[in-house]
């Protein structure tokens, strides 16, 4: 009957090195899951990790936290937040695709967790891609359910929906987060099957080789934005 604070911030994102670069195992974090015992972040803005830690300090119950912290977002010129982002509202389990002016116009949600949506960003822009929306998953566990229904609410004419994830389809979040969005879709009576982008399944946590780490992150990104024009 001891509540526990502890804290992990566990470097984890595919920077083309070798596996113990590449992978905090995040799937094993999630497989100890369960009855709301923990709670796994991947935050992607420095405010969300500020509010994280504050949230850990000011709740009146604690939970030990598992922070998926990639080194490259350290030092990203565009992970950045304001002063008012730090001084006001809390940590976001779920967040909306900014640059959508038009809700009605998209097609395709796709659900990212961590660095990966910054590539996907970079390549939404560079295409003009007002038609798919880049939704982030903040927080893996406990699952967000209650916010996804907004979410299904603000993109109600979207067609399909995909997790991409930059790790192997046996590794990362993929395994775990299928049978919370497929439960989600029954319930709320949504005909959709969660589409999976990434890494074919391996026995490696990464390739160990730039070159093809680079062929593997590009074709991942593309294959996000395939068949929907602006």
């Amino acid at each position: 009957m001891q509540m526990s604070g502890l804290v992990m911030l566990l470097p984890h994102g595919y920077e083309g090195q070798g596996p113990e670069h590449s992978s905090a195992r995040l799937e094993r974090y999630l497989q100890l899951c369960a009855n709301g015992n923990v709670q796994v972040i991947n935050p992607t803005t420095s405010a969300q990790i500020f509010h994280a830690l504050r949230r850990q300090i000011k709740r009146d119950f604690r939970k030990p936290l598992v922070v998926m912290s990639p080194k490259s977002l350290l030092r990203h010129p565009r992970a950045v937040s304001s002063m008012k982002d730090l001084s006001l509202g809390g940590f976001q389990e779920v967040i909306l695709d900014s640059t959508i002016t038009d809700p009605k116009k998209v097609e395709r949600i796709v659900f990212v967790s961590g660095k990966l949506y910054y590539e996907l960003l970079e390549q939404k822009e560079l295409l003009a891609a007002e038609r798919v929306a880049l939704v982030r998953l903040e927080q893996l566990y406990p699952f967000p359910t209650h916010k996804l229904s907004s979410v299904f609410k603000t993109y109600g004419q979207a067609k399909n929906v995909i997790w991409a994830q930059e790790e192997p389809k046996n590794i990362g979040a993929y395994q775990h987060i299928f049978f919370k969005f497929q439960d989600f879709f029954s319930k709320e009576n949504l005909k959709f099957n969660l589409e999976y982008i990434g890494r074919a399944e391996k026995s490696s946590p990464a390739t160990g080789s730039i070159y093809r780490h680079k062929t593997e992150q590009a074709a991942i990104v593309s294959e996000c934005f395939k068949g929907v024009l602006k």
